[in-house]
């Protein structure tokens, strides 16, 4: 069996920016070799019978000599045994010959076309391949396939203006273009960041396939769906998801599905698709829990967004950074389970020495009535500095100073609150209140006199009843 010849074919991972080669060289070589073939059934005359039965010589139609034929044959061989340099220097003599046709000039620069193409020497088989057009009188069938094979090699070396141009002839002389031509067209201007020009003939493509009762092929619609988006056409591009999950069921499909809602705005269906992912455990990887966790956070689910973070984090499936962290911290924060907010917030405040995050700790800790724990968390925040509301800052430490009974200190941090005019009014109200326990507490603190025993029994000796008894 003779060698498979390469055949080109458009990858399925988009966007694209080169030709990828499969193993299926065999429909290529039809276009170098299959009119050979024919051509012994054309050397010879043609006769017809005339409608009285007499009969009459027709025009002779000689495509191609015997001997020709012969040594094409004789190079297609050593071209399938990958003798490629012998092949060459046979296809130069052979093209160094007088008296060939232009059709026989045509076939020979087809297989010398076909050979550096096979070493992958693609400008050189472009330039065969152009020697074959420039032919006079050439067969519809070759014309056409040889204008379809030079563009797929524009493709392959990116010469997309060429490739378009080929295309475009192409297109001239066919007078119904089947898909995969409009498809040529269509690629060939996305390659250049033409998406409208794109999206007519990759869409005149793909409806051929459906009026032919034909699924559309899968990189067809996902060049489709990459033009929408990059033109930001979300709801187009909705459509075309959707008929890539009816026909190619995948999960990355439904999860670029939920991303397109989520542009349109519609974060309830993108939370539907994204959680039965999950928990069907179609999807892995940090970002989709961590997108998951938001989406719960967004429509008022934190127990769920905890949940996720939390067991992706013990996994290690997700690194326990500060961001990561910080938002479980808010997750449970949110579904008011303080005391499980702490650790991954104080750990955040840990490893980022950043003062707001030592400022929402201090917070929890009052939240928790835990004072000492927040007067220090709220002090650390302080003097790391770089904070939006430093007033804030200090009334919190001020609180919980003063719930430590710690009067002259948290005066201190209310007076340093009172320095910015928005908390002003709240740090005087602080120092009056801290003003009065002080008062109050200094009273109590206040040593009685000293009495003396028969002063004792005088005033004991006054409450006794008359009768004394």
């Amino acid at each position: 069996m003779a060698k498979l010849l390469k055949f080109l074919a458009y990858r399925t991972s988009l966007p694209m920016k080169s030709l990828n080669k499969v193993n299926s060289k065999r429909n290529l070589w039809l276009i170098a070799i299959a009119a050979v073939f024919l051509s012994v059934f054309l050397s010879s005359p043609l006769l017809a019978q005339d409608d009285k039965g007499s009969d009459r010589k027709t025009k002779q139609t000689v495509a191609m000599s015997q001997q020709v034929y012969e040594a094409l044959l004789e190079i297609q061989e050593l071209v399938e045994a990958e003798n490629y340099s012998e092949a060459q220097v046979k296809i130069n003599d052979m093209q160094g010959r007088k008296k060939l046709s232009p059709y026989e000039i045509a076939q020979v620069w087809n297989l010398s076309g076909y050979n550096y193409y096979l070493q992958e020497k693609y400008p050189d088989a472009i330039r065969a391949y152009e020697n074959v057009l420039k032919q006079p009188d050439l067969p519809e069938a070759l014309q056409q396939s040889t204008l379809k094979t030079l563009a797929q090699l524009e493709f392959t070396v990116e010469d997309y203006p060429a490739a378009l141009e080929m295309v475009r002839r192409l297109m001239a002389v066919v007078v119904e273009p089947a898909a995969d031509v409009y498809m040529l067209l269509g690629q060939a201007h996305f390659q250049m960041g033409n998406y409208p020009e794109a999206i007519t003939p990759i869409k005149t493509a793909i409806d051929m396939y459906k009026d032919q009762g034909r699924v559309p092929r899968e990189n067809w619609l996902l060049l489709l769906r990459v033009c929408y988006w990059e033109l930001k056409d979300f709801p187009n591009m909705l459509i075309v998801l959707e008929e890539l999950i009816e026909a190619y069921p995948k999960d990355t499909y439904i999860l670029t599905l939920a991303g397109v809602y989520s542009e349109l705005g519609d974060t309830k269906k993108q939370l539907a698709l994204t959680e039965a992912l999950y928990e069907g455990g179609y999807v892995e990887g940090k970002q989709h829990a961590i997108n998951l966790a938001n989406l719960y956070l967004l429509h008022g689910v934190p127990y769920k967004a905890a949940k996720v973070l939390e067991k992706e984090l013990a996994a290690e499936n997700i690194p326990a950074d500060v961001r990561n962290l910080r938002l479980l911290s808010q997750a449970w924060y949110s579904a008011r389970e303080d005391r499980k907010a702490i650790p991954p917030l104080r750990q955040a405040a840990e490893i980022s020495d950043d003062g707001e995050l030592y400022v929402r700790l201090a917070q929890s800790y009052i939240n928790l009535e835990m004072w000492s724990e927040a007067a220090e968390a709220a002090q650390k925040g302080l003097a790391l500095g770089g904070l939006k509301r430093t007033d804030q800052a200090n009334i919190m430490h001020g609180m919980a100073l003063f719930n430590q009974k710690k009067y002259s200190q948290a005066r201190r941090a209310f007076q340093a609150a009172g320095k910015d005019e928005r908390s002003k009014r709240a740090s005087q109200q602080w120092i009056r209140y801290v003003d009065s326990e002080i008062r109050r507490r200094d009273t109590l603190e206040q040593k009685l006199p000293e009495m003396q025993a028969r002063e004792v029994d005088d005033i004991l000796r006054a409450n006794m009843p008359p009768d004394g008894n």
